[in-house]
């Protein structure tokens, strides 16, 4: 084998089901004629329930894998395989991964793609002693860690959201639900299947819950194929509209889901297949959850596919982080800030009033900048409190969780107290509303810095002890100090020992098997006193009791245990405290990530000049010296030329540039920053320009630059009329286009009669906001007459047969490309550069360009510049046959079977008659 099943192909099934079976622990049963030993028994009883995972088996202090398990997990962590007994004439291999650093171990699996199963010992050997029978220790699987069901820290980018996303159709759309455990934030959508591979885009899941017959959808194959290894299968049992329904209700103990908003049937049967996944990967320990939140998509701008990889919003083409506009304007302290960071720049607002409430608060801190970096320095301080209530809520959390609680709590108490000595009369009233509960916190942080000991070094699991402040409780320091005294009285009953029998190799060590025992080497054995009880024979010693330490070691162990049960009481007490401040608790955390993310803003315009914009309801789009956000730092950083400054004003008059120019100049920076300065003001955020104003955008559609998709058999040419198609069906006049080189990847008159019908329909139809750069200067003269068109180049100046580009956008139309000379600077031979030059200079002085030019004229003339041809009408279906054709879009043909099939087509045949 070389994976398990969730390393095949996605199509194939991950089911967490209890009843399944593996074949490849059946072929090993199957050899395994000898009886197995009770403990391989229980392991091959566990396995068999959990097939597609690897099994992490608890054994003491280890968890340990055996057989393919072990093969693949030592071949992935790259540690030693070793082998423990045998099956028949095989042995069984072997390995494992210390307890205490499991987190490394898990980490890196489930970046290769592994799910593992952790299998724990759910009662202690004690107890397993006291039942009758069979005294091994009984184990159970208490969690499933996926992609998208993690909780830890160390298994988690602080800076993004672990968003476990389940989908399901329904007719022509698509019910999403998504949740992101590692803090309880829970929201449904409905979108059209045209719109989810964006919504994919936008979240970046983790993890993919499908059934398997949406899985076959032929609409959608290409994005299941670019998803494939973040999806999980699953029956389609499991997205059933009542079962979703009564888990939701159940889950959140209400009697209707109206309580929390109108959701649709999709919503509900995708949320509940989302939680029914949450609790089998969980085994029913379901963390904190928010209720399900209903996404309204009108207040957010829409943006596709292309355009957020185009524009690199979160990442590069290359798909790095490094030079993401993300990156770029990140100035954020904390996670929880860095991940609304990251919703803010994924889905901009379209509500002015919403936009301008951001607006304000940055202003406030960027006007504040002393303030600002009092206020920064205090939330570099504050953990992630989130997930750290997360992790309490299915008892994963620990000491070190209550501490950094505490911590969190006392700087947002100064937090508080600093932000209301300030004048906040500037500021929105919903956001002074938010300061405002954090007083209810006193009783929950007086709690805990009385009973905490706050130290970093604080152990992580609080059966380790240790984490309580002496003086907190009097019976807890009273069994501290019996232990301590214990351990005490026994290094001195060692020296008398020694010094009383002349033994001065003698030892009083301690061990999980024997307990406090004294060890004598061999070179001494015969100064052994008789009362000495003999325990343990080694190779080179013996192992010894006495009455005297069988006495104190029960003493030190009642007094260990009574420390421990103590100290475990009261951090259940604090967890308790803390969950029932929830609700309060998260509505501090997003406080504090806001203040992170409007400080960070703050920051980023103070440090790169940016400006704050005008954003309002009207198609104004009035950029005055603006940059390209990524460009212009990367320059400032590497101490470059400076960037050169343009202005962009689409107004209604001229809602169209059609930009002309040689390549290198910058056109294609031109457009993006553009897009990018929409995207940012929309956001929430200052903008890199001496002024802007943008009258709302409801989408942002980007064509610029050339890619092929071989996977889907698309050439270049082919990605760019899909991309372009895309964009003149949807826009509308509040939209902003950006378009590069339409009809470059096909021959010229073809490419050129493309570009002009492009053009033409976004002036006549879409009416948009649109930025249209080409090199066929021809359609300078075609389009001329449009009425809201204005023409702009790159200026660029002619020096000793050199050219030199000035990155300045000028009135104009440029009448030469240039490309020689870019050919000239990219190296290709000389004998290349001069013959291209003598063939442009019969191409341009012969019957070529007359040709052009009469192919111009042509078009000029006869193309219908001002009438758009209408869009062919739907054939318009009789009323009587409109059951037939519900019954038709209801029908799932991929999961009926060829009778189903036929029966039903009979059936549709009857009624029509």
């Amino acid at each position: 084998m070389t994976k398990l099943a969730t390393q095949k192909n996605t199509h194939d099934s991950l089911n967490l089901s209890q009843n399944a079976n593996s074949d490849q622990e059946s072929v090993t049963l199957a050899k395994a004629k000898k009886p197995l030993s009770p403990m391989f028994e229980q392991y091959h009883e566990i396995k068999a329930q959990h097939p597609e995972c690897l099994l992490f088996f608890r054994m003491g202090d280890f968890y340990e894998l055996f057989y393919d398990d072990a093969v693949q997990a030592s071949a992935a962590l790259d540690i030693t395989l070793t082998k423990r007994g045998k099956t028949e004439d095989e042995t069984i291999p072997m390995c494992g991964v210390p307890c205490h650093a499991s987190d490394v171990y898990l980490s890196r699996l489930i970046r290769k793609g592994y799910r593992v199963a952790v299998c724990e010992q759910v009662e202690s050997p004690e107890e397993a002693k006291k039942r009758k029978g069979k005294t091994l220790v009984r184990r159970d699987v208490v969690r499933i860690v996926t992609p998208g069901t993690l909780t830890e820290d160390n298994l988690l980018q602080a800076a993004s959201h672990n968003f476990l996303l389940a989908a399901v159709a329904q007719k022509k759309d698509v019910g999403c639900a998504w949740v992101d455990i590692s803090t309880g934030d829970f929201y449904v959508e409905t979108v059209p299947f045209d719109k989810f591979s964006a919504q994919l885009a936008k979240l970046q899941p983790k993890e993919i819950v499908l059934s398997h017959g949406f899985m076959k959808s032929s609409d959608l194959f290409d994005v299941f194929d670019e998803w494939k290894k973040e999806i999980t299968p699953q029956p389609p049992s499991r997205f059933d509209y009542e079962n979703g329904r009564k888990r939701l209700e159940s889950a959140f103990d209400v009697k209707s889901l109206e309580a929390y908003g109108s959701f649709s049937r999709t919503d509900i049967m995708a949320a509940g297949a989302l939680l029914e996944y949450v609790n089998l990967t969980q085994k029913g320990s379901i963390p904190r959850l928010t209720p399900p939140q209903k996404v309204n998509r009108d207040g957010f701008m829409d943006i596709d596919v292309a355009t957020r990889k185009n524009l690199e919003l979160v990442r590069t083409l290359q798909g790095e982080y490094q030079g993401s506009l993300l990156q770029t304007i990140d100035r954020t302290v904390t996670g929880p800030g860095t991940r609304k960071l990251f919703a803010w720049i994924s889905a901009p607002l379209t509500n002015p009033t919403h936009i301008n409430q951001r607006l304000c608060i940055v202003e406030f801190f960027f006007k504040n900048p002393n303030f600002r970096k009092t206020l920064r320095t205090l939330l570099k301080q504050c953990a992630d409190m989130e997930r750290i209530l997360s992790r309490l809520s299915v008892l994963r959390g620990g000491p070190r969780d209550l501490v950094s609680l505490a911590t969190s709590l006392i700087q947002a108490k100064e937090i508080v107290h600093l932000i209301e000595k300030q004048d906040l009369s500037d500021l929105p009233a919903g956001f002074k509303k938010k300061i405002l509960p954090v007083a209810k916190f006193e009783g929950l942080l007086k709690s805990l810095q009385d009973a905490l000991t706050l130290d970093e070094q604080v152990p992580l699991q609080a059966r380790d002890g240790g984490f309580i402040r002496p003086g907190y409780l009097d019976d807890l320091d009273e069994a501290r100090k019996l232990r301590d005294e214990g351990k005490t009285i026994i290094a001195q009953l060692q020296m008398k020992y020694a010094a009383e029998y002349d033994i001065p190799s003698l030892k009083i060590k301690f061990n999980n098997m024997l307990g406090y025992h004294i060890e004598v080497t061999k070179t001494h054995a015969n100064k052994v006193p008789e009362q000495f009880i003999h325990r343990q024979s080694m190779l080179n010693a013996a192992r010894y009791t006495t009455p005297d330490l069988s006495e104190m070691e029960q003493k030190i162990q009642q007094s260990s245990e009574q420390a421990l049960t103590l100290e475990l009481h009261l951090y259940e007490k604090l967890v308790a405290q803390i969950l029932e401040n929830t609700n309060a608790l998260v509505a501090l955390a997003d406080l504090l990530s806001i203040l992170d993310v409007t400080t960070s803003l703050a920051q980023i315009a103070d440090e790169q000049d940016f400006a704050k914009p005008v954003v309002d309801d009207s198609l104004t789009f009035d950029i005055k010296g603006g940059a390209h956000p990524v460009v212009a730092a990367v320059l400032q950083r590497d101490n470059e030329k400076e960037f050169i400054r343009n202005d962009c004003d689409l107004n209604p008059v001229n809602r169209l540039w059609l930009m002309t120019g040689p390549n290198m100049a910058g056109k294609s920076t031109f457009l993006r920053q553009n897009a990018l300065i929409a995207i940012l003001a929309q956001m929430g955020s200052f903008v890199p320009a001496k002024s802007a104003h943008i009258g709302i955008v409801d989408r942002v559609f980007s064509r610029v630059g050339a890619s092929d998709n071989l996977a889907k058999g698309q050439s270049t040419f082919m990605v760019e009329m899909v991309e372009t198609a895309s964009i003149l069906h949807q826009a509308t006049e509040r939209s902003l286009v950006i378009l590069d080189e339409i009809g470059r990847g096909t021959a010229t008159f073809d490419g050129l009669s493309i570009a002009s019908a492009t053009l033409e329909h976004l002036h006549e139809a879409n009416q948009c906001r649109t930025l249209f750069a080409t090199h066929y200067h021809e359609l300078t003269t075609i389009h001329e007459k449009l009425k809201h068109i204005a023409f702009h180049t790159i200026q660029v100046k002619e020096w000793q047969e050199k050219i030199v580009f000035m990155h300045k956008v000028i009135k104009g139309c440029a009448d030469k490309s240039y490309g020689i000379h870019v050919a000239k600077i990219a190296g290709l031979p000389q004998p290349v550069i001069a013959r291209a030059e003598a063939i442009l200079e019969t191409l341009e002085s012969g019957k070529a360009s007359k040709h052009m030019a009469a192919v111009s004229q042509m078009m000029s003339e006869q193309l219908p510049l001002f009438q758009v041809q209408p869009e062919p009408t739907a054939p318009t279906i009789p009323e009587e046959h409109q059951d037939v054709l519900d019954t038709l879009e209801n029908l799932d043909i991929n999961t009926m079977t060829p009778i189903e099939a036929l029966t039903a087509l009979n059936e549709l045949k009857k009624k029509i008659g």
